[in-house]
């Protein structure tokens, strides 16, 4: 079918109708083959006519010669109970001069489920006057699979949302950029965002949105939250969403769970750029020993057409949560201490062990070698070993994130800071110079330590340090592995800082290639300190600087043994024993230097 006409008449619309249909099954798809080619060709429109709705539904628009060839256009018609017609108009305004011609209309997976004899499968569900079998996963998710009705019966609405009549028990985080739109109908933005909703596949039906346009700019975020949900009963409960991502500078949607209010939690699933005018479902497994919640973030790209849709949001087989999430407070220490201690006779200058009472010096908190028999000397200090798995910071903490606690998600945000990372959760930009394993395990799974340097401007640092150091050996060293790659990556540093003096024992700049590297900084003997690893950020996102497996080797103080040293031992001044290997060795092994004295 094509039009061919020069005329320069005013409003003149060529239109096509359909055949009349009595409904589509939740999968139907129309294709067609279009030409629109001309100096002054015009634009065209395919339009959904539904009985009961005076409004048309605008499904599929061209606004302009798209040049001398057949392009495929594929549009997701869904579920639609309701009999319905398409219209295909040609609107010319002024004059007009082209060819516009359609071919090849195709419907696809339009029918209903076909009945089943039986349906014994548990991991089915039997329709009721249908008698079609479905996956029970497409149960009570806002959608009329079976075509009766009969999977969205007996549904519980407080774990459900089609946003037809607001946001449900769903709110806006008021710690983001913005706020997630309410609307029906396409957006205000050509070329991008839906046109309809998913819920009724008409422009009647409400859905949310992110806009992309101004003042909003690159990387603002909006977060939805869900309502609280209780530890699932069988282990897992199914999250299902349904996401739109038409544009050309689309750049992404993250889902979170999280079992800490003034968190962002971990990363369950995310979606980069245009992924075509369509909505796509979406199931997430939610595994979870304590109650939790849902985040739904939304990232604005560089550019107006951005816009990013969600429709119908269902939870199955979860419960909502009568209570509260628990808060976290960020403390250098990186763990809680009872409010109440033992009874003690210990005074200001000492610590008190916490289960049995006993005094230590203080010297002895923090030094890496428990002297209380609970350990508890040990518990709010950096760990010996830190591989950062099970999301495990090991008492390092951000002492210029902590000073902004109050708040914490607008300001994180953005912030050039240390964060954990692993390759399983790296979007496709970060591929090229962030580690795609980490050291310890060497999968994607693993998690490393990393600044991400899509963050921040030039110049920014970055510092983590451990808790005060009270006390180490005359051995003590720091060896870590690192990761820096990339065009404009920064540098890395690790310093030292007793009192308020910063000195700077180890420094890289630059890239270092795509693998792990690794470094070893000597300590000796030193008190009262804290190590620090800072990294400056380079003149662009290309680069970021990463690192694991952070060890503290042999850095616990010398004993003095209540036995006489052995024929194989020296004896320093101040009672120590040192193997006399290390004798003159230009370490200060006997930590007051009697082992390195001219006299020996």
């Amino acid at each position: 079918m094509f039009i061919l006409k020069k005329s320069n008449s005013i409003s003149q619309i060529a239109r096509l109708r359909s055949p009349k249909f009595r409904q589509t099954g939740s999968n139907c798809t129309l294709s067609f083959w279009y030409y629109n080619y001309g100096p002054s060709v015009g634009a065209a429109e395919l339009q959904l006519l539904v009985d009961g709705l005076r409004q048309p539904t605008v499904l599929w628009r061209t606004y302009y010669s798209e040049g001398s060839q057949w392009l495929k256009a594929v549009i997701q018609l869904g579920r639609l109970p309701r009999p319905f017609q398409f219209s295909l108009d040609k609107i010319s305004l002024g004059f007009y001069e082209g060819v516009s011609a359609i071919d090849d209309i195709r419907f696809e997976n339009c029918a209903l489920p076909p009945p089943a004899l039986s349906c014994e499968d548990p991991n089915h569900f039997w329709c009721r006057d249908t008698k079609a079998c479905i996956d029970s996963l497409l149960v009570c998710d806002l959608v009329d699979d079976c075509g009766d009705g009969s999977d969205e019966d007996s549904c519980d609405p407080d774990l459900q949302c089609n946003f037809e009549n607001g946001l449900c028990n769903w709110e806006q985080d008021v710690q983001d950029d913005f706020d997630w739109i309410r609307i029906r109908g396409p957006t205000p933005t050509v070329n991008t965002g839906p046109l309809k909703d998913h819920t009724t596949g008409t422009a009647r039906g409400h859905y949310l949105y992110l806009e992309s346009s101004e003042p909003r700019q690159f990387r603002d975020t909006a977060v939805l939250l869900s309502p609280l949900l209780s530890p699932p009963a069988r282990g897992t409960c199914v999250f299902r969403f349904h996401y739109h991502m038409f544009g050309k500078e689309v750049y992404k949607l993250s889902v979170f769970q999280r079992t800490v209010s003034n968190t962002k939690g971990w990363l369950l699933w995310y979606k980069f750029g245009n992924q075509e005018n369509r909505w796509i479902r979406q199931s997430l497994f939610i595994r979870s020993s304590k109650p939790f919640q849902i985040l739904v973030k939304g990232t604005v790209g560089d550019g107006f057409t951005g816009d990013i849709g969600l429709d119908d949001v269902s939870f199955l087989g979860c419960t909502l949560y009568n209570g509260h999430l628990p808060t976290i407070s960020t403390t250098t220490s990186g763990t809680s201490v009872p409010a109440t201690l033992p009874m003690n006779n210990c005074t200001e200058k000492e610590f008190v062990c916490r289960a049995s009472g006993h005094c230590i010096q203080m010297i002895q908190k923090c030094d890496f070698r428990p002297d209380c028999s609970d350990k508890s000397d040990e518990s709010a200090c950096v760990m010996e070993v830190c591989d950062f798995e099970d999301k495990n910071l090991c008492g390092w903490h951000q002492p210029a994130l902590e000073q902004m606690s109050g708040n914490y998600s607008i300001l994180f945000t953005k912030t050039f800071k240390w964060q954990l990372g692993r390759g399983a959760n790296l979007y496709p930009e970060q591929e090229q110079h962030c580690p795609l394993t980490d050291h310890t395990t060497c999968t994607e799974e693993g998690w490393y330590l990393f600044a991400d340097s899509s963050n921040g401007e030039f110049g920014h640092t970055a510092d983590i340090a451990t808790p005060v150091i009270s006390l180490t050996g005359p051995r003590c060293k720091i060896i870590f592995w690192n990761h820096m790659n990339g065009s404009t990556v920064g540098s890395l540093e690790v310093l030292y800082k007793s009192s308020n003096k910063t000195s700077k024992l180890w420094t890289q700049s630059g890239s270092q290639g795509p693998q792990w590297n690794r470094a070893e900084v000597f300590l000796g003997i030193r008190s009262n300190f804290q190590i620090i690893f800072r990294t400056k950020r380079g003149v662009s996102y290309m680069g970021d600087v990463a690192v694991d497996d952070i060890t503290f080797e042999d850095c616990s103080p010398l004993l003095i043994s209540d036995k006489p040293c052995t024929s194989e031992e020296f004896m320093c001044a101040n009672k120590y024993c040192i193997p006399k290997n290390n004798l003159c060795d230009f370490v200060n092994d006997c930590e007051d230097n009697s082992d390195e004295s001219p006299s020996i």
